[in-house]
């Protein structure tokens, strides 16, 4: 894995493809065939103005009820709920079901890596935005390369923050194991994998917590299928989720 660090500080409108040759260029990391470029979901949304200032921000009864429930600042309680869809645990934290499916703590909602009294938003369609930095990647290098936009969630059973792809573009989702022969010639019967989350959780591990440093990260030689994947394909139905 090869981090791109030489990328300057992404605001609005900036074009992540040109950002990210300019870098790769900078550090003499060539980008070529079935490459993946894991990207910070904080830069995506700068790059597209999906940014909310909270000074702009008035809070409703119920983000006022909430705030005080789970400690936290009202106004960004208000984005919360207004990026929500349906809110599914509130306890000493709001985990809550986006527009898009995900379902996180916050809807997505970070003020992390910004500005004081600004936060950040998940891209309105990630695997556009995905698809949109691949096109402008491969018009500049003629690579055949995957995009994956990575964001950093918990998980429900275990400690550890991780990667979780948000969005894909040039990587199938997941790769169904079915009928295939393990080490010892069972016939696999149910397993399936999600080549971009184990990328994207392999990639959070370069670019930490403090993604503006290492908001990018190049990753060759991993196991994939190239393919028009979607984030989508990766959503379990509401009636296979046996934790909800």
């Amino acid at each position: 894995m090869q981090p791109l660090e030489k990328i300057p500080l992404v605001k609005r409108g900036d074009d992540l493809s040109k950002l990210i040759l300019k870098s790769a260029k900078k550090q003499n990391i060539e980008i070529n065939d079935n490459d993946i470029l894991v990207i910070a979901q904080s830069i995506v949304s700068k790059s597209e103005n999906n940014i909310i200032n909270l000074n702009q921000v008035k809070p409703s009864e119920k983000a006022l009820e909430i705030s005080k429930k789970i400690n936290k600042d009202s106004k960004i309680v208000e984005v919360i709920l207004q990026q929500t869809e349906e809110i599914i645990r509130l306890e000493h934290v709001l985990i809550s079901k986006t527009r898009h499916g995900f379902i996180c703590a916050n809807a997505g909602v970070d003020s992390s890596n910004i500005e004081s009294n600004f936060v950040t938003v998940l891209p309105e369609n990630p695997d556009a935005s995905a698809r949109a930095i691949r096109r402008g990647i491969q018009k500049k290098t003629d690579s055949n390369i995957a995009v994956i936009i990575s964001d950093s969630w918990g998980r429900p059973f275990r400690l550890g923050a991780v990667g979780f792809a948000i969005g894909v573009a040039g990587i199938k989702s997941t790769i169904d194991l079915q009928g295939r022969e393990d080490a010892y010639g069972n016939k696999l019967e149910t397993t399936m994998i999600s080549p971009p989350d184990s990328i994207a959780a392999a990639a959070s591990l370069v670019m930490g917590e403090s993604d503006e440093r290492v908001p990018a990260v190049l990753v060759k030689n991993a196991p994939y299928e190239p393919g028009e994947g979607s984030i989508q394909e990766l959503l379990r139905k509401e009636d296979e989720d046996l934790f909800r």
